[in-house]
Formats: C-alpha cells, structure tokens, sequence
C-alpha cells in the first residue's frame, strides 16, 4: 500500500517564493503543495479547510506577521511549521522566537537571487518539510491575562534561581549535542543550571548567522555566561559555550585547561557543525570528568562518539522519547549503548546537578 503524500501549505507573500517552493515541494514522491497563500489570514481557512500535514511560514507579510501567526496557530491549532526565514540579524532574532513558540525548524532564504537561493536550498527544505511532518507538536500555553497572544513576557530569567554549586573540580565539563527542536531543550537544561556549573559546550545544528542571536538569547534567560566560542579560547567554569554555525567546535587541553577549537573543516554525518566533532574530542580530553547530553534531534550524528565518552568513563544523560520534538539522535545514542540515564527533558538538570554534587539520590531511569 503506498504510504499517503506529505499534505503543505505554502504561506508566503512572494508570488515567485510560493510558486518556487510549490514546485520543489511537487517534484518530491512522496509530498505535494496543496495550496499556498499569501497572507496569514487566507491561511487560516485554507488551513481549516484543506488540514495539511505542514505549513511552511515566511515571516514579514501583510495584515499579519507570521510570529503573531504561528503564535495563535499554535495555541489553537498546533502543527507542524517549517519556517522560511530571511538570512539577516532581525530574521535571526525573529527565527529564535518562532522555534521558541513551536516551530519545528527554519530554513534560511538569500535576500538576493531568491530563485537561484532556493533552489540550492531545494534538498534541505524538503528534508525539514519531512522531519517536521513526524514531528511531535507540543500546544503551546494560552497567554497569561494582560500579555498579548504571541507576546513574549516581560521575563529577563528564570522564577527559581538555581542553587549554586560550591566546590566542583575545573576539570570537569558537561558536553550537549541537539538538532531539530534542539534550541527550546537547551533553553529548558542550561535556565535550570546554577551560575558556577563547570564549562559547558554545546553543537545544535544550525547555519552561519543564527548562533549569535541564539547565544545572546540563552545568555539572557540563563544564570551561566551564554557565548558563541573562539577559537583558542579557554572554557571556564560558569560559562556556556555554543558552536558557531556553520563551523566545527572541538575541545583540546592545555595543561590543566580546556580550550575552545572552532575550524572549517568538512561536514561529518552531514553535519556542520557536527556532534560527533565535539563529542570525539571530549572523549579523548575530558575522559571521566565529563558528562554527555544528548536532546531531540533527526538523525543519527553523535551517537557513536557519546559511546566513545561513555568507554572513556563520561556519565550521559538522553532525552526520552516523549519529551522530543524528534527522538532520531537519542534513540540512536541509546541503541549505541551511550547512555546511563534516560529522562523527560524537565528532570535532566535535576540529574546533571544530582551527579556534580556527587549524591546518590538518582533519579530511576538508569539503563
């Protein structure tokens, strides 16, 4: 029996963007435009009307932008959207807020030669398309009384701050590795970890331009320093660091510190930046003073190398199934034999903080 096409909705206010996502949507087996639409409210009948598997949203158009769009949507009715985002430093910020309010992903489209721009996109715009049609959709809250519907609260950090952690050895580091859904999970984990948490460095999979806002974001809703890292520079203790996109991030020691190795080398899994890139190089720097994360993402990148911190004495921790957007990379890290404890996203603070304090009250999911 043939599997039924994947069922999209083209919501952009370009007449040459929709006909040209429309027709590298078309060209696919096992997927099909629907219909598309050029401002948020003829969307919504469609949407009503015609039920598509997903939605792809640009976000500047008439009447109504596609943030306050996919914010309602989400809280009426969820479902996947892929976001088509203009490569700029607004577009960057704008694209962080839509995955924060339930976008499944986002692809980057050139501001200048658009045809020629998405049609070299044209593979990974169908693969996230495709992603996001078994992606698990999360409703997203009704706003608060007196915060307006997409608004975002006036909140700089977390309610509960964190309780520090005292004394816990410079050599330790805590590794976390995410994809698809990956930002919003590492927002959950890093707002919930005290501000002297040993070095933390992080892979999400992303593009050249949208790290620095993602940073700057983390950076103020977190207790830890939140930065993109460079290339040289030494990891230390309250501080978070994420890969650059488009660039591998590694680690190396120099005497007793770790330092911060960002390169231009080619794709692994794939991938640029690559888990597996930086899970490697803890494996062979941090040994048992690590501690591995592995969130929600499509795919496989990491997994072997979180087996290779887990043999080299690393104590890991992997999202479970029912709290990803995706369970592709933590399924495959389980399936490596990676992990020690496999949790909901909310209690993997909880565990990391259990296990630098050196405590026994382990919460049960241990493999």
């Amino acid at each position: 029996m043939l599997k039924p096409k994947i069922r999209v909705i083209v919501v952009d206010d370009s007449a040459l963007v929709r006909s040209l996502l429309a027709e590298i949507i078309n060209r696919q087996h096992d997927m099909e435009c629907i219909g598309s639409a050029n401002d948020p409210l003829i969307a919504r009948e469609m949407i009503r009307e015609l039920n598509p598997d997903v939605i792809t949203l640009d976000v500047e158009m008439p009447r109504m932008d596609g943030i306050d769009f996919l914010g309602r949507l989400m809280r009426l009715r969820p479902m996947p959207v892929v976001m088509i985002s203009t490569l700029t430093e607004r577009g960057a910020e704008v694209t962080m807020r839509a995955l924060e309010l339930g976008a499944i992903d986002f692809v980057a489209k050139p501001r200048v030669g658009v045809a020629n721009g998405l049609q070299e996109l044209a593979t990974q715009i169908v693969d996230k398309i495709r992603v996001a049609a078994v992606a698990q959709v999360h409703r997203l809250p009704v706003a608060p009384h007196g915060v307006a519907a997409g608004a975002k609260p006036a909140v700089a950090r977390p309610p509960v701050v964190p309780t520090l952690l005292g004394r816990v050895s410079t050599e330790k580091i805590i590794a976390i590795g995410a994809s698809t859904g990956g930002t919003e999970a590492i927002r959950e984990v890093l707002s919930h970890l005290p501000a002297d948490c040993p070095a933390i460095v992080i892979t999400q999979h992303m593009p050249p331009g949208f790290t620095t806002s993602f940073a700057a974001r983390l950076n103020s809703l977190c207790q830890m320093t939140v930065k993109e890292a460079t290339h040289g520079e030494r990891l230390l203790p309250g501080h978070a660091y994420i890969a650059p996109g488009g660039k591998h991030f590694s680690i190396s020691r120099s005497g007793a510190n770790y330092v911060a190795v960002v390169d231009d080398a080619p794709p692994v899994n794939r991938h640029k930046p690559s888990v597996e890139v930086l899970f490697k190089s803890v494996a062979a720097n941090a040994g048992r003073n690590a501690y591995g994360i592995m969130l929600t993402g499509m795919g496989a990148d990491g997994a072997a190398a979180m087996r290779e911190m887990r043999d080299a004495g690393s104590y890991n921790l992997v999202q479970d199934e029912a709290t990803c957007i995706v369970f592709g990379m933590p399924r495959e890290a389980i399936a490596h034999g990676a992990a020690d404890e496999v949790l909901p996203l909310p209690q993997i603070a909880q565990a990391l903080l259990i296990k630098l304090r050196g405590g026994s009250d382990q919460v049960h999911h241990r493999i």
